[in-house]
């Protein structure tokens, strides 16, 4: 232990390698000496009645501090269970899903990059624990309110901002990464006119669907590339299709994501490779959202009766190139107009950053 009572980082990292085979459930059994003194240093816990909780709190807040963006962020949240709905799952599944952030096969990730999240992790638990502000933020006073646990849902934020002629058109902002939505039939990704998805490890939409869908595991196996496969082969059937015209809308299964309720996945073909980059002309938004509601109506007619809600992310913000807020108000434009031809349809818009979901909330037009 140092004088301030922490843990020597190394111990820390020991202690947390040992939790990552058990996973968080271990720590109702037994929280290790060095996490246990961090624990209550931080503020975290009162004593031994909340300790296991606290311990998990605090891991929790530590990955949030390496950034949900980031490879690091990702793969601490992928290797100790702490994305919504995987905190039992086996320590192979757990390595494996860290192992796809990063592109590479478990045993390379097992030693290689593992190490580093691991160390990484031990490093922001501690930094909490030091940083000058915690013990105010998080006083340990009997009878005081204990800080909670992080929610596992995302942040669902009414709007009611988009206007028709036929009077206003109710959407649902999400805060929320994509993958973590429930029960809506219809998301989609915005794709290249190539139709070729972002590797699983990107911080995109399209990476987090693909990642996402992957059907089996290491102990169920096979590992199943759902929507790149299918995507695949919808090209392969069409000789000469590529590249496609922008705003083309090709539907895929979802692959494990019809765990969550959802049906399908849309994939509107926008980003056109310019260089190393890509550009995105924010028209072919409107005509991917027209091309969604058509699809929609199609399928629902046909296949899939029943088929109700769709989720549009702000298509070609990303590497597209497009500002927040140009990409919404076209999107907004698109789903206005869809809504007032065809209002039997419950539309939801997904963004990580609460500025972005600011952008619609719009005032009724005069009159």
């Amino acid at each position: 232990m140092n004088p301030d009572g922490l843990p020597d980082r190394a111990d820390l990292v020991r202690e947390l390698r040992h939790l990552r085979r058990g996973g968080l459930p271990a720590l109702q059994a037994l929280v290790p000496e060095g996490l246990r003194a961090v624990t209550l240093h931080a503020g975290y816990a009162e004593g031994e009645d909340d300790l296991a909780d606290g311990a998990e709190r605090l891991i929790r807040t530590a990955a949030e501090r390496l950034g949900p963006d980031d490879l690091i962020g990702r793969a601490v949240q992928c290797t100790f269970g702490l994305l919504p709905g995987h905190r039992g799952d086996p320590a192979a599944d757990r390595r494996r899903a860290a192992a796809l952030v990063y592109g590479v096969s478990d045993e390379r990730f097992r030693h290689s990059q593992e190490k580093q999240v691991v160390e990484q992790l031990a490093g922001a638990v501690l930094a909490e624990a030091r940083e000058p502000a915690v013990p105010a933020r998080r006083p340990v006073v009997p009878g005081a309110r204990r800080p909670q646990a992080a929610s596992s849902q995302p942040a669902r934020v009414p709007r009611t901002g988009l206007h028709g002629r036929a009077g206003s058109r109710p959407v649902t902002v999400h805060i929320s990464p994509i993958e973590l939505l429930r029960d809506i039939d219809i998301l989609v990704s915005s794709e290249n006119v190539h139709l070729e998805m972002s590797k699983s490890f990107r911080p995109t939409v399209s990476g987090a669907l693909r990642r996402s869908a992957v059907v089996g595991s290491v102990t169920e196996g096979p590992v199943t590339d759902v929507l790149a496969n299918e995507l695949a082969a919808w090209v392969r059937a069409r000789p000469g299709v590529l590249p496609l015209r922008p705003g083309t809308v090709v539907p895929t299964d979802p692959g494990a994501l019809a765990e969550r309720g959802v049906r399908r996945i849309y994939h509107a073909a926008l980003a056109v490779p310019d260089g190393r980059a890509y550009r995105v002309d924010p028209q072919h938004i409107a005509t991917a959202v027209v091309g969604c509601f058509a699809r929609a109506r199609q399928e629902r007619a046909d296949v899939l009766p029943g088929l109700r809600s769709i989720c549009f992310p702000l298509m070609g913000a990303g590497r597209g190139g497009l500002d927040r807020r140009t990409s919404a108000e076209w999107l907004r434009w698109a789903i206005e107009d869809a809504l007032t031809g065809d209002p039997d349809w419950s539309v939801h818009v997904v963004t990580r950053y609460p500025e972005a979901a600011r952008l619609f909330d719009a005032e009724p037009p005069d009159g």
